[in-house]
């Protein structure tokens, strides 16, 4: 997801898809330490995916 299609969810909506990405990296995590990943890339992404997330969380209740 592109940061500006972020930007155009609402901050309940964005808080959900914050914890459903940190649910699917810690499943990744667990999976990864049981056999090694085929895209260990897919991790990465996840981090980051959830660092956008919240950078726009925080960027809207900043301008409230």
């Amino acid at each position: 997801m592109k940061v500006k299609e972020i930007r155009e969810l609402s901050v309940d909506v964005l808080q959900a898809k914050s914890k459903d990405l940190a649910e699917e990296l810690n499943k990744l995590k667990f999976q990864h330490g049981i056999r090694p990943l085929e895209n260990t890339a897919k991790l990465k992404d996840l981090r980051r995916q959830i660092a956008k997330v919240k950078t726009v969380i925080t960027e809207k209740l900043q301008s409230n």
